[in-house]
């Protein structure tokens, strides 16, 4: 039998104090407080008393690092998947602000066309490309849970896909925060959403109310 559950996490926060976007660029690790997320998103994935049997990651350092704490509190190991990866952008290390577009009045060329989007990889690209690495990850194991650590985007894309919507949409409203936990199952045949939380998120507030921020 193939998976009894699949787990989509978002990483935790990024330490990046000027600000950019900062897209596939290497070297954007977690805060201390983006270790923290990721440790309450395994913590919560735990307390689910679920048997998760492969772990995945986007190859992107940010989500290797929020992939450890679940690989530590499940023994298992981290297998790294391209597809699962954050989507290309052509504003990758700009600080998205009105100065910026003063600056470089050609960036607003890129808005064309929000629908595709004319700035970065067409959201139905991602959404097949998540599809696929959804799929072949429900089908690789026999049995037990599946968690693929990836990127706002990606699992927003594939949420949308799976839940019939359409994929063009404003950022503003992506329900997809910080080391949240997007689960799906395969229900007729068709993958649904079934549950989300939001442990990072929860932790963090935590974390501010308590003066540790």
């Amino acid at each position: 039998m193939p998976a009894s559950r699949l787990h989509l996490v978002r990483h935790g926060e990024v330490f990046n104090p000027s600000g950019v976007l900062y897209e596939r660029i290497e070297g954007f690790e977690l805060s201390d407080l983006g270790h923290e997320m990721a440790e309450a998103a395994a913590k919560a994935l735990l307390a689910q008393g679920r048997k998760i049997k492969r772990l995945i990651s986007s190859p992107l350092i940010r989500a290797q690092q929020s992939a450890a704490p679940i690989a530590k509190q499940f023994d298992v190991a981290v297998d790294l998947d391209e597809r699962v990866i954050e989507p290309w952008n052509k504003f990758k290390g700009i600080k998205l602000a009105p100065v910026a577009f003063l600056k470089r009045p050609s960036l607003i060329l890129n808005l064309a066309n929000p629908k595709l989007p004319s700035w970065g990889e067409p959201y139905d690209e991602i959404a097949a490309r998540m599809q696929a690495a959804a799929l072949d990850a429900w089908d690789s194991v026999d049995g037990g849970d599946v968690v693929i650590v990836s990127h706002q985007l990606p699992i927003w894309m594939l949420y949308r896909s799976s839940a019939g919507l359409e994929l063009p949409h404003s950022p503003k409203s992506r329900r997809c925060s910080l080391s949240s936990v997007t689960s799906f199952e395969i229900i007729n045949g068709k993958l649904t959403e079934v549950s989300y939380a939001e442990p990072g998120l929860a932790h963090a507030a935590n974390a501010i109310d308590g003066g540790a921020v």
